[in-house]
């Protein structure tokens, strides 16, 4: 990687995790560094072909001679052309191998961010990546610094001889004429694949908005290979772009080579019929390389440089912020039992804590009601209980471990998790509900069953594959709810939070609600209902108060509803506990 961009970065994790992905593709910089041993050594040919010019044609004003140096030259120039393709194709596809290698980790690092610092960095990392990508296999890094000077050495060159000249602006012509070209081939590849880059970055940028959902669930791995199918075809685009761009941009280096061979045959032929020097004509070819060198290379390496190190600097950054994941040991299938043991979370990004050293302990198969004034901790608490928020002291335990002791994609089967503001992602019903994993029709139809959506699916154009549009579009919010509902009971999970669960439902929906949670109280979940309407805490067996952040009551239903009944007992009403159920 180039020093200009690291030169002020010392040797981190983050860093290494850039190099190995490097270091990954070393074959074949090895092979890319082969097929450039050979086309330097044939750059060797305007060397050559200058002394040959000057000790054969200039000592015998031999014509037939200079004819077969030249069409010698261009032979060899073509064969070096070729190999100025291939590697420009291997480097294409190693810029994808990095990206491949890459991606999933800055898939699961910019979700992450969002977790842990409450801001997420969105998808542009995914761009950085890209634009780094372009860079390091890119040509020209110091194009910019030579273009300045191309007018000059083309006045140069006409103070020499005008022949001269205008052969050299003959050639910049050529070269602009097949930058157009290439220009007008990677147009189409290239609209198509930011058309799908933007398609891909809308998606994703859903997924992030849903980012607690995704964690709580352990859907993370299902939505990373969906998005992945449609990355890929992103790339062969791109990659057909790049091979076209690449086909032109060496033809134009190539061609800028060979006029300046040429151009010594032109001031060979001035200098017989002694209207120049030896001396001028060899400036000439000097000059005219030097003048020509840049123009293919300039406007692809602009910007790229311009953007390549900001964008390893913020790479850099996220992947130092957001360490990778460990990996820890398997635990059993969890049954369902919560403990709190003094429990303090502080939201990400946020100073105060929320919730201040909760105590609590619930059974597997119990349902809880959560209740309590708006700000109180209640969806703070939910948050802690999947696992979203980390516990800042203290410990939030699923059946004797922590929660941040699971591995996410094996914990995540076995939580079903309703928020607030639920968001649906583009997909089909069907794969909204079976959490982008591999759909199994019967889990599916059985999870709508139960959530009482089925008949719903059902009246849908295409029922179960129906698209819903970016973020569920299509469904009305009572709908989304409701198959977002089916979502959190896919797969009889053993935990289920459900945060205002019933907020967008109509009388039908509230009615299929109840049934729900009837069917999870029979099956034995674990349940967390955060709500406001005491209609729902008939299906609890247990009712948790919360106010500033601390428990002001937790015991059985009735108990807990008498309690707060009573004026003598609390001297006012409680906002946000309902008077009876």
């Amino acid at each position: 990687m180039p020093k200009a961009i690291l030169r002020h970065q010392q040797h981190s994790p983050a860093e290494d995790e850039l190099r190995d992905a490097l270091k990954a593709s070393r074959g074949s910089f090895l092979y890319a560094g082969l097929f450039s041993l050979f086309i330097n050594m044939l750059m060797l040919l305007p060397a050559i072909y200058m002394l040959q010019v000057y000790d054969r044609v200039l000592t015998s004003s031999s014509i037939s001679t200079l004819v077969a140096l030249t069409l010698l030259v261009v032979v060899l120039y073509l064969v070096m052309g070729l190999l100025e393709i291939a590697r420009s194709w291997l480097l294409v596809r190693v810029s994808a191998g990095l990206d491949m290698r890459l991606n999933e980790r800055l898939f699961n690092a910019m979700f992450d961010s969002g977790l842990m610092t409450g801001r997420g960095s969105g998808a542009q990392p995914i761009s950085d990546l890209t634009s780094l990508r372009q860079f390091l296999t890119g040509q020209g890094l110091f194009a910019f610094f030579d273009s300045p000077w191309i007018p000059i050495y083309l006045a140069v060159i006409f103070l020499l001889h005008p022949v001269l000249g205008w052969f050299a602006v003959g050639g910049l012509i050529v070269i602009v004429t097949l930058a157009v070209i290439n220009e007008v081939s990677t147009r189409k590849p290239l609209t198509e694949s930011n058309t799908l880059a933007v398609s891909n970055l809308n998606a994703l940028n859903g997924h992030l908005r849903n980012s607690e959902a995704l964690e709580a669930m352990g859907m993370l791995g299902h939505v990373h290979r969906r998005w992945m199918q449609r990355h890929v075809d992103m790339l062969k685009l791109q990659a057909q772009a790049s091979d076209r761009a690449g086909v032109m941009a060496n033809m134009s280096k190539s061609f800028r080579i060979m006029l300046q061979s040429l151009i010594l045959g032109v001031g060979a032929y001035l200098a017989v019929l002694q209207e120049i020097t030896p001396g001028a004509m060899i400036a000439g070819s000097i000059l005219l390389g030097r003048a020509l060198a840049p123009v293919d290379l300039l406007i692809g390496s602009w910007k790229q440089f311009l953007s390549a190190r900001s964008a390893h600097a913020r790479l850099r950054g996220l992947l130092q912020a957001i360490p990778a994941r460990m990996r820890r040991m398997r635990l059993p299938v969890p049954k369902g039992r919560l403990k709190a043991e003094q429990l303090v979370v502080v939201p990400p990004g946020a100073t105060a804590a929320v919730l201040r050293g909760l105590n609590f302990e619930i059974a597997a198969g119990e349902a809880i009601g959560m209740i309590g004034p708006s700000a109180a901790g209640k969806s703070t608490l939910a948050r802690a209980v999947l696992g979203v928020w980390p516990a800042a002291s203290g410990a939030m335990r699923l059946d004797g471990a922590a929660i941040a002791d699971w591995n996410r994609d094996e914990l995540g089967p076995n939580i079903g998790y309703l928020p607030q503001d639920v968001e649906l992602m583009e997909g089909t019903v069907s794969e909204n509900i079976a959490r982008f994993g591999e759909v199994d029709p019967s889990a599916v139809v059985t999870a709508a069953q139960k959530a009482g959506v089925h008949e719903m699916i059902l009246r849908l154009p295409k029922g179960y594959d129906t698209p819903i549009g970016q973020g569920g579009a299509v469904l009305s919010g009572g709908q989304r709810q409701r198959v977002g509902l089916a979502r959190a009971l896919y797969g009889s999970p053993c935990l289920v939070v459900l945060d205002e669960p019933n907020s967008n439902l109509d009388e039908h929906g509230e009615a299929a609600l109840a049934a729900a949670l009837g069917h999870l109280k029979r099956s034995q979940a674990t349940v967390l209902v955060i709500t406001h309407r005491p209609s729902l805490l008939h299906y609890v067996d247990k009712i948790m108060v919360l106010r500033d952040g601390l428990i002001q009551s937790f015991g059985p239903r009735d108990q807990v509803l008498a309690e707060f009944a009573r004026p003598a007992a609390v001297g006012r009403p409680v906002a946000g506990v309902p008077a009876r159920a």
